[in-house]
């Protein structure tokens, strides 16, 4: 099991074989983060943010969207993923 701090490249990968998205955009925020509660002074790999949209989306609430994206994700969290900022978008308006 590799321990590496993980990348948005790694990340990005991971979300586009699982969901399968329109688009995807995964941007490593840590260096944003440097000297606050719960940084580990790591220069990458522990604060993320992203923005997907994908039809496996459409129909499903909020919360239903973001534990997709934590599911894809689970193999990845372990490895210093301190927080992830989630923009889940369906590809189609929700009735």
């Amino acid at each position: 099991m590799s321990h590496a701090p993980v990348t948005a490249e790694e990340m990005e990968r991971v979300l586009r074989a699982a969901l399968s998205p329109e688009a995807i955009e995964v941007h490593d925020d840590t260096a944003d983060h440097q000297g606050h509660a719960g940084h580990s002074g790591a220069p990458f790999g522990t604060h993320f943010s992203l923005r997907i949209r994908a039809a496996c989306f459409n129909g499903l609430s909020h919360v239903k969207r973001h534990r997709l994206v934590y599911d894809a994700l689970r193999d990845l969290m372990p490895r210093g993923v301190h927080a992830l900022a989630i923009q889940a978008e369906p590809t189609q308006p929700n009735t």
